[in-house]
């Protein structure tokens, strides 16, 4: 029996089957379609995701093919980046998700994914001992566990029957890479005065010359698998920039809304949900690609903890209920964003109202943290502000702590040299050592690097220890 199916392989799917792998649980990722997909629909890393990928000492290999922005700002409004954010990665990593997952996809491979293409998912059914797949050629797989990371129109979200509770799109853009007769003074000229008032507008060049460029569509398409054609782009952009740029010869086409959908749960006894099969919400601030890569994070470790066996009773339902909220906060700012980005003349009241909220920077610190998610805390009781939250790559005598993190175990950083992880050695690493950025005697991570537990108590620190890392 495989341990774990991981149903898609977009970069959730791989992320996740990395993050098991570390572990030593077997995986096998089925992916429908035959290919990896040409279409970029994501363009950039956020903070946190370049966090998770040096936490796992993959960030160089990125960094090497993307680009370094600064942080945008919200909705398209653009202000000063607060200083001194709580990150040792202030900025935006420009890279397509064609790119993205490709990476991230090779990083699973090299730890002993099994990775099989063109093989389709169609049935499933669980009992208390494991799941069964049924395949699109009448084979069978089982599993201890199944994960669904297959998309917007997930078909193990279907097949569980989990409502997809939301909205449908008011709101769609068409999206392509195309070539353009049009010089590049032109196109530019034209991008700019357009974009004064159409944020959803765009084109930008391409290293092999073509253009990506993305418009709104004339109306919201009624089969949204359907894409779109290279005269209905030439339509839209005619309607919305008042030319067309002489497009031809498209490489893909593809279109996008603004719905917005959330799953009830997360999990269905051995099913659990990750990525765009538990979430879909509009496009601002490039926040989905990150959300999914995030879900893994999450994951992974707790997952990897039910398969070994050692996972605290309550422990894979804790995926739920932190990353259930995290969605529902994404949902809600790319909803303010999408409202903040509307041409009529009471959201652009409202737009300019927040444009002067912005000015003030605790406002502009509260929004980069929420789009970035380096603001998450999760609720693990009363304690220090730390608690439940992040540790960001604090620098200690030994070099930066991430450097620590790379296998995916817990990590005891104390500073005392008084404390002990003997009982749960298999499992947590305990590197005594120090740094200035720490105001606490020691600190107990979890393998995605949140704060568990803060202190000098050996006896509070295993009650810590048992919490999430099961029993001794």
């Amino acid at each position: 029996m495989i341990d774990v199916i991981i149903a898609g392989a977009g970069p959730t799917g791989v992320m996740l089957a990395a993050e098991l792998r570390l572990q030593g649980v077997g995986v096998v990722v089925l992916e429908r379609d035959a290919e990896p997909s040409k279409i970029v629909r994501g363009l950039g890393l956020h903070t946190r995701s370049l966090e998770v990928l040096d936490q796992r000492g993959l960030l160089e290999r990125f960094l090497e093919l993307g680009t370094q922005y600064p942080i945008g700002g919200f909705a398209g409004i653009a202000k000063p980046i607060p200083p001194n954010l709580d990150t040792a990665f202030p900025h935006t990593l420009g890279l397509a998700q064609t790119v993205v997952e490709r990476l991230l996809t090779e990083h699973a491979l090299e730890v002993g994914t099994d990775l099989r293409r063109g093989v389709e998912l169609v049935g499933l059914s669980q009992d208390d001992d494991g799941v069964t797949v049924d395949l699109a050629d009448g084979s069978r797989l089982q599993a201890r566990y199944l994960v669904g990371c297959d998309g917007g129109r997930s078909t193990v979200r279907k097949l569980l029957g989990i409502e997809f509770a939301g909205e449908p799109s008011r709101r769609e853009w068409l999206l392509g890479e195309v070539e353009l007769t049009a010089p590049a003074d032109e196109v530019l000229a034209v991008m700019t005065r357009v974009r004064k008032t159409q944020l959803g507008f765009g084109a930008g060049p391409l290293p092999d010359g073509g253009y990506r460029l993305v418009t709104p569509a004339l109306e919201v398409a009624e089969d949204r698998t359907r894409p779109p054609t290279l005269d209905e782009l030439k339509e839209a952009t005619l309607a919305t920039a008042g030319t067309d740029f002489g497009m031809h010869s498209p490489h893909w086409l593809s279109r996008f809304g603004d719905a917005t959908r959330l799953a009830e749960h997360y999990r269905s006894g051995r099913v659990l949900l990750a990525g765009d099969a538990a979430h879909i919400h509009p496009p601002m601030g490039g926040q989905g690609l990150n959300l999914g890569i995030q879900d893994a994070f999450n994951l992974g470790w707790k997952l990897a903890a039910a398969v070994h066996g050692w996972a605290p009773a309550d422990l894979l339902d804790t995926y739920e209920t932190e990353r259930h909220p995290v969605a529902a906060s994404v949902l809600n700012n790319t909803r303010a964003q999408a409202e903040l980005m509307a041409l009529e003349p009471g959201p652009q009241a409202v737009r300019q109202l927040v444009s002067e909220l912005m000015d003030f920077e605790e406002v502009r610190r509260f929004l980069i943290e929420k789009v970035t998610a380096i603001g998450i805390r999760y609720d693990f009781g009363e304690g220090p502000e730390l608690l439940g939250r992040r540790l960001r790559n604090i620098t200690l005598k030994r070099g930066p702590l991430y450097t620590q993190l790379h296998a995916g175990r817990g990590l005891l950083l104390d500073q005392t040299g008084a404390l002990s992880v003997a009982g749960w050695a298999d499992r947590v690493d305990h590197v005594v050592d120090v740094s200035e950025e720490l105001d606490a005697p020691a600190a107990l991570l979890r393998p995605d690097g949140h704060v568990v537990w803060l202190g000098a108590d050996q006896q509070e620190l295993e009650a810590g220890l048992a919490r999430w890392f099961g029993s001794s």
